[in-house]
């Protein structure tokens, strides 16, 4: 243990430590925080304020480190409530303090050369929002370090795949695909790490000193970008490729996608931003231009760099395997293509956009909200061969000629998508001290019917008894049959209730009633081929202790 931990907390890591920013050219001013409400502070050079649909709407602007101080002293209360419900966990499963020492150290050797990767700018904005950081999880990293490894979870959850972080849905349309011609762009973003992570989503609108000013759908403390779009009309929006487990943090992929948005306006200006940058996972980038008006891919890896580009077609599907020739014989792509969801939700993409003539901003949210699988079979809620998988964090719609976003009010897509115009935004948002939300309220689009159905209901039902039941088989405890009918009939075409049945009544010994729900499993649309030889194998473990 002692060899180990002498490991590492040697091997380059003490310079990562001891690295901070250069803030000296930067106006080092702490902003002054005035609340009107509790739903509404400002500062000088921003503000954040909810809207009637409960999304945070910011503005900020200034320098680097200033947006930073600005975003962070507006958001305290939230960037907190956030750090609480990401890194609460790590208390519960971590109580140890010799354990959380190690945390530590662990933390510090796996990040060490992410300052490498990181520019300057986006490292001083980082520092000036950690200014506002709690003390709660000091045993993680100093504030500065924390946030900036905060910045590599998304990355981090797309390698390990055990933050439910692997199934975003992208699509654009132009030409003749669309109803006026212009160009069109729909996205899930499946990253879930809890209903309270997802809670506080932030729509943000920053005026940099340098660059085009944009804006994004974030949380916070978070100063990448996993959706967005620019003064320019560029947007970016990314989804996860199959990783290795990498060894050491390089560029976050949201600080990739950040820099892209603040500084490209077409698309040949985002790829050679992506060329310059090392990245440590692998990921496609939905770039979409309104100056090029059309959309393609750039696909990224830590060995491998590829753009995918449609001929003949005035429409691009982005899943979660790569499509350009760089990756043609990647045998993570291949074994991820035959074994994972994401051929199937390709192919339901393509089904529904076939289906729809023309593509309006309403059309591209009903194909974002969509529960069914191919041709429209019955899946079960949840299912993550679903477009609408019921746990994204949101979803969004860009007209990038027009400058208008559609952002997904909670739960999930089924809030809201309430609408802005970044014309409109960016001319008001500077004077705006009045916490007035900035969106338009005739274009929003209105929550999705679902919302209101008993079968909504059963869903939210069957996802607190999945945790009770999960709990339950955890720690050997019983559940009762009542729960275990409940569980079943509020979710009866998804094939994980019964798989969950199946494990609990095997854990029990009750082979019988094991083998029925694993039997009942199979005949559902099971989500990967792991998945389905799981169940083949405790199949196969339970006839064989009934001699069958």
């Amino acid at each position: 243990m002692l060899l180990i931990l002498f490991f590492i907390t040697s091997c380059g890591v003490s310079k990562s430590l001891e690295d901070v920013p250069d803030i000296s050219t930067y106006n080092q001013t702490k902003p002054e925080r005035i609340a009107t409400s509790d739903s509404t502070f400002y500062t000088q050079q921003a503000y954040l304020a909810a809207n009637k649909y409960g999304q945070w709407e910011l503005f900020a602007e200034g320098d680097p480190y200033q947006i930073g101080l600005q975003s962070g002293a507006v958001t305290q209360e939230l960037f907190e409530e956030q750090e609480r419900a990401f890194l609460g966990k790590v208390s519960e499963i971590v109580p140890s303090k010799f354990k959380q020492y190690l945390l530590r150290k662990v933390m510090a050797w796996y990040n060490r050369k992410m300052y490498l990767h990181v520019t300057e700018e986006y490292k001083a904005e980082i520092y000036g929002l950690s200014r506002y950081a709690g003390d709660d999880y000091d045993y993680v990293a100093d504030d500065y370090l924390r946030m900036l490894y905060l910045h590599s979870a998304h990355d981090i959850g797309h390698a390990l795949q055990d933050l439910a972080l692997v199934g975003c849905s992208s699509f654009a349309a132009w030409g003749d695909k669309t109803e006026d011609g212009s160009l069109l762009i729909g996205r899930n973003l499946d990253f879930y790490a809890g209903d309270e992570f997802a809670k506080n989503k932030i729509i943000a609108f920053i005026k940099p000193t340098n660059g085009h000013k944009f804006m994004s759908v974030t949380w916070p403390g978070m100063i990448g970008v996993v959706s967005g779009m620019n003064e320019k009309g560029l947007t970016v929006t990314i989804n996860a490729g199959k990783s290795d487990v990498p060894l050491s943090a390089k560029t976050p992929i949201s600080i990739l996608t950040r820099e892209i948005l603040q500084y490209a306006a077409t698309i040949d200006e985002a790829i050679e931003i992506a060329k310059r940058r090392q990245v440590f996972v692998s990921e496609s980038i939905l770039i979409g231009s309104a100056i090029d008006n059309r959309a393609i891919t750039i696909e990224v890896s830590p060995e491998n760099f590829g753009v995918y580009q449609v001929e003949n077609s005035n429409q691009l599907i982005c899943s979660n395997h790569f499509q350009s020739d760089a990756y043609t014989n990647d045998e993570n792509n291949i074994k991820h293509i035959a074994e994972s969801h994401s051929q199937y939700r390709f192919e339901r993409m393509e089904e529904l956009l076939n289906e729809t003539h023309k593509l309006t901003p309403q059309a591209a949210v009903d194909i974002l909200r969509n529960r069914k699988g191919l041709h429209d079979k019955s899946i079960g809620y949840g299912n993550e061969k679903a477009l609408n998988q019921l746990l994204a964090h949101h979803g969004i719609v860009f007209k990038p000629q027009q400058q208008q976003v559609w952002v997904s009010a909670n739960p999930y897509q089924l809030g809201a998508f309430v609408a802005y115009d970044l014309n409109t935004v960016f001319q008001e948002a500077p004077k705006n001290k009045s916490g007035r939300s900035l969106h338009n309220e005739l274009l929003t689009i209105e929550a999705d019917p679902f919302l209101y159905t008993e079968a909504y209901k059963n869903y939210e039902r069957n996802r607190v008894l999945s945790r009770e039941i999960s709990k339950a088989i955890s720690n050997n405890e019983n559940v009762t049959p009542e729960t275990l009918k409940d569980f079943q009939q509020n979710n009866p075409d998804y094939w994980e209730v019964y798989y969950m049945i199946g494990k609990y009544h095997f854990e029990k010994k009750h082979y019988r009633a094991a083998l029925n729900a694993f039997e009942i499993a199979k005949t559902k649309e099971i989500t990967t081929v792991p998945d389905s030889e799981e169940i083949d194998l405790y199949i196969k473990k339970i006839k064989r202790r009934l001699n069958e």
